[in-house]
């Protein structure tokens, strides 16, 4: 069964001749634009009444990535992105009932949003950043599994998958390096890791860099206004390279299982299912909590907005 809203929004914007990736960036466009200038506006009318509007659209733009989720079964991503869109309601309405005592808070909300969604989409939306993010990812697993004597693989030439066309490596691309003038598949750029022998193993995407990671703590460090940018700076040199650090592990881990075990199942779930969408997953959103725990120790600040924000969800009222 095809998931309604989507398929009223791609029918729409087939209609007009808009490609479904277009119309699905142009939403998050538009409410990364609100949601911009209801962080950055002296005015907190203006501010407030963006962010009412923005929020559903971010949560519209998440949620349309959950049918995709459902094709791949990640399970913890169809019920993070299907929630979304509700989630997005629920904020907007927290921003009409909010008073004054939340400002700071709501604020740093927003800021977090853009500033989270603004480096993901730079390095998608500029090709040539595109293509180095996963080429490394890629180079740093191979690094890490020769290191270790586990060996035996090599990073194939990067491909781009474009939409509704074949793929083809990126040397045959006569695309735009710096700014992304097509519709991309859903892969996007990818770097095939192969055994010696030319077989793959499996393929790396830019979701495969822990970007997404990186930017939800670049977000809530960087809209952290009232925050020295000393402390800021030492909170991101902290945490990105971390979040690289262990990211190395687990493609590393993915490769070497996917490749050593292809014949293990359990209950119809693959190796590399299992390994990405489920064992790699829980212990990422682990290691996530962990180091939200000890930036709180540095940035205090971070957690006093955090618990501002759930206080919707211990009081009656909206504060």
């Amino acid at each position: 069964m095809e998931e309604p809203i989507g398929a009223l929004l791609y029918g729409a914007a087939e209609s007009i001749g808009v490609a479904e990736i277009t119309m699905h960036l142009i939403i998050g466009a538009i409410g990364l634009s609100l949601m911009a200038v209801g962080f950055h506006h002296k005015s907190e009318t203006i501010s407030r009444i963006c962010a009412m509007i923005g929020w559903p659209l971010i949560g519209l733009f998440f949620y349309l990535y959950s049918s995709y989720f459902v094709e791949i079964s990640d399970p913890l991503l169809v019920l993070m992105t299907g929630a979304a869109l509700p989630v997005g309601f629920a904020i907007s309405y927290w921003e009409y009932k909010s008073t004054n005592e939340s400002l700071d808070s709501r604020l740093w909300m927003r800021g977090c949003i853009v500033w989270s969604m603004i480096p993901y989409y730079a390095v998608y939306g500029i090709p040539i950043l595109n293509i180095w993010f996963v080429g490394f990812t890629a180079d740093s697993a191979n690094l890490l599994l020769e290191f270790s004597g586990l060996g035996g693989y090599e990073t194939g030439h990067m491909m781009i998958d474009r939409h509704d066309k074949t793929a083809i490596s990126v040397d045959e691309w006569n695309g735009n390096l710096l700014i992304l003038t097509e519709p991309l598949g859903e892969a996007g750029f990818f770097a095939p890791m192969n055994k010696s022998n030319g077989e793959n193993v499996v393929i790396f995407i830019l979701a495969c860099s822990a970007l997404q990671s990186m930017a939800v703590f670049i977000g809530g460090i960087v809209a952290l206004k009232s925050v020295h940018w000393k402390r800021r700076l030492r909170a991101l040199i902290i945490t990105i390279p971390t979040i690289h650090i262990l990211n190395v592990f687990r493609n590393s881990g993915i490769v070497w299982l996917t490749d050593t075990y292809r014949e293990w199942s359990f209950y119809g779930i693959g190796m590399f299912d299992f390994a990405h969408s489920y064992a790699a997953k829980a212990i990422s959103l682990l290691a996530m909590f962990l180091m939200a725990l000890a930036l709180f120790d540095i940035l205090p600040e971070l957690h006093k907005n955090i618990m501002k924000i759930l206080s919707p969800f211990n009081n009656k009222n909206f504060n």
